[in-house]
């Protein structure tokens, strides 16, 4: 069997999403390590034109079809047993989001093939693949490697940057006929979350908060940090549950996933379900009186300072530094 990698992309209201670009990096990367194509599964309708956009991949297959307009499970496992009948990879590569997470539990057991589930990344060992994977929120990685082929990967966000999957090129384009038939599960609708004030994924800067600012009277020297930064504040559950921010603004794992460049945890303990929301910001300053909390194992800088006189120390050293 040959040691191709296959990744299964999204497309949602006109474009290829970035969990998609992400998994179409880390596919290049396996590809390469193991000798092998990477190939892209590319469905929806009107998706012929973005083919340009996957030129990281050494082939697309397109299925271009009105049918495929809406994410809907049973018609992608058709598709991807067809794509696997034809190429035979080592791999297939499934983000984990609102729009293909059902495709893990389905696929594997339509296809007969081991599922390999959360896994927050894949490398090339010895001519195969080792996943490292997430058990129990986040309180447990596990080390797997399959002999089995094919395998589904079904891989988190964040694996690698969207960018470095988006190369535009020329990719030999494989047309694939689709029999859209009766379909056992149909999409209705997507409901709209409630909008917030501020989208917290588009931020360079965040200053989350934690149980630790010890109430909603002290959010003011978050705020004023965060304007300084150019950015906004977010928090961790136990902020958001005590009312001190809206829900839009909660970050982790039954939140929001975000990436800025600079991300100050002030009074945030580390649960493993609130890093795995912010685990790959660029610059991870932590601020928190207990030196053994989990936090300052994923933070770059740490103070076990009290934040009610860290934060006010920023604020004066950041409003000299904009008045110099």
């Amino acid at each position: 069997m040959a040691k191709n990698v296959l990744v299964m992309a999204e497309t949602w209201r006109g474009g290829i999403t970035d969990a998609s670009f992400e998994l179409v990096a880390l596919g290049r990367e396996l590809a390469d390590g193991l000798g092998g194509k990477l190939g892209v599964l590319l469905a929806g309708d009107g998706v012929s034109g973005m083919v340009g956009e996957l030129g990281a991949a050494d082939g697309v297959y397109v299925a271009d079809a009105p049918a495929l307009a809406d994410p809907e499970v049973d018609r992608s496992c058709r598709l991807v047993a067809q794509v696997l009948e034809m190429d035979q990879p080592q791999c297939l590569l499934v983000p984990l989001s609102n729009i293909s997470w059902d495709l893990t539990g389905l696929l594997p057991a339509r296809i007969g093939a081991p599922l390999v589930n959360f896994c927050r990344d894949l490398t090339t060992v010895g001519g195969g693949i080792e996943a490292t994977c997430v058990l129990y929120g986040g309180k447990m990685e596990a080390t797997v490697q399959v002999a089995a082929a094919p395998v589904v990967f079904g891989v988190l966000p964040g694996a690698r940057p969207a960018d470095s999957g988006r190369v535009a090129g020329s990719p030999e384009v494989k047309a694939l006929k689709f029999d859209a038939g009766d379909a056992t599960v149909a999409f209705l609708r997507y409901v709209e979350p409630e909008a917030g004030d501020v989208d917290i994924t588009q931020q360079d800067a965040l200053v989350s908060v934690g149980r630790g600012l010890q109430g909603e009277a002290n959010l003011d020297l978050a705020e004023e940090l965060a304007e300084l930064l150019g950015g906004a504040v977010c928090g961790s559950r136990p902020a958001i549950d005590q009312g001190w921010l809206p829900l839009s603004r909660q970050v982790g794992k039954s939140g929001i996933t975000v990436k800025p460049k600079l991300y100050f945890a002030l009074g945030i303990s580390g649960a493993p379900e609130h890093l795995e929301g912010m685990r790959d910001s660029e610059l991870i300053i932590a601020v928190n009186t207990d030196p053994d909390a989990p936090i300052f194992n994923a933070a770059h800088f740490g103070s076990t300072e009290d934040l009610l006189e860290v934060v006010p120390a920023l604020i004066d050293r950041a409003n000299e530094v904009k008045g110099g």
